[in-house]
């Protein structure tokens, strides 16, 4: 039986290409600057988010860590979404490690923060308060479904807080999803933005990796960040051969990704006991809750045992992520598994409620 794995994009492996690339790569001490894979991969990314220069760090964590730890210092405000991929799943680190404030605005169900919330909680210079210094932006977002941010948004959001003196970082793990959502080039989004990553292990398939993107100067003294947290990975060649194959191969293919979300979000909108908006369905991430009555751990644990996996939910919420593992005739299987298994659910309800 195949499972279909549904529980995030990272679970994806890399392509017979990306592996015969990372056997054949040019190698040398990224330390010293001298991988010529890892430089290359560096360079191409910086072009293709219009930015003048790349960092690559093992994850996406590091990268928004390295980033808040660049942009600020020890003490500083940082401004980000109630929803926010750091503020949730970066285990604290840039309080922890960065010694900063986070402060948050909420997001709202678009994956934006309101511009005059996040005008409001902009410290003024006073002897008590620690001064803010980051905005944080995320694009497409995680927890709002995989919504995507416009650049006149992004645009907006730069020119109020460049006007305050803040910087504005954006986590663009999935940034490339959110370019071919708007059919646009992903360097259009991230233009205003001091700095920006992405993540080559999720959508894009390759096995490991994130870049980190800015200025030279931004990128310079991020690098020393990235060794300070023990991130100077040597020949990391090896790996970032995989991640120049994914940016070769796995662009174009993202619209596919969205069109079996969608395919699943109709799906599911359509079965008794589900509540699932297809409408908000606009890249790769499905959010769908439960009726009441049916609980949602136990109703997960089902799936898995009939080869269905999806990521344990948040309250009544479920996510369901597609990638290029997953085919239309396996969202189909999902769905038929997912039918039957709440049928199960509903006739226990039904029954006890007798």
């Amino acid at each position: 039986m195949k499972v279909v794995d549904l529980r995030s994009d990272t679970i994806t492996l890399p392509t017979e290409e990306m592996r015969r690339a990372m056997y054949q790569a040019e190698l040398g001490d990224d330390v010293y600057g001298e991988d010529p894979t890892v430089n290359l991969l560096e360079q191409r990314s910086a072009a293709l988010l219009g930015k003048e220069a790349g960092l690559f760090t093992p994850s996406g964590t590091m990268s928004n860590l390295v980033a808040i730890l660049t942009h600020t210092r020890p003490g500083d405000e940082v401004i980000v979404g109630s929803e926010a991929h750091i503020l949730w799943y970066e285990v604290g680190s840039a309080a922890a490690l960065g010694g900063v404030m986070l402060r948050t605005v909420p997001t709202g169900e678009d994956g934006r923060l309101d511009l005059e919330q996040v005008a409001a909680v902009i410290r003024p210079e006073d002897i008590h308060f620690p001064p803010t210094t980051l905005l944080c932006l995320e694009n497409t977002h995680n927890r709002c479904g995989g919504a995507v941010i416009t650049a006149e948004y992004t645009a907006s959001a730069c020119e109020l807080a460049h006007r305050q003196g803040l910087a504005v970082h954006l986590d663009g793990a999935r940034i490339f999803n959110a370019a071919v959502a708007l059919g646009v080039p992903a360097a259009h989004l991230a233009s205003p933005v001091d700095s920006v990553c992405y993540c080559l292990s999720k959508s894009l398939s390759a096995p490991v990796g994130s870049v980190l993107c800015g200025s030279v100067e931004f990128i310079a003294r991020a690098r020393k960040k990235r060794k300070m947290l023990g991130g100077g990975m040597r020949q990391a060649g090896v790996i970032a051969a995989g991640g120049l194959v994914a940016l070769d191969t796995m662009l174009d293919r993202l619209a596919q990704d969205h069109e079996n979300a969608g395919r699943l979000a109709a799906g599911l909108s359509a079965m008794p006991g589900i509540d699932c908006s297809p409408g908000k369905t606009v890249t790769n991430i499905v959010m769908f809750s439960l009726l009441s009555n049916v609980p949602p751990r136990p109703f997960v644990d089902r799936l898995r045992e009939s080869g269905v996996k999806l990521n344990y939910p948040s309250g009544s919420r479920i996510r369901a992520v597609t990638h290029r593992m997953v085919e239309a005739e396996d969202v189909d299987r999902a769905l038929a598994t997912i039918h039957s298994v709440m049928q199960e659910f509903l006739k226990g309800a039904s029954s006890n409620a007798l």
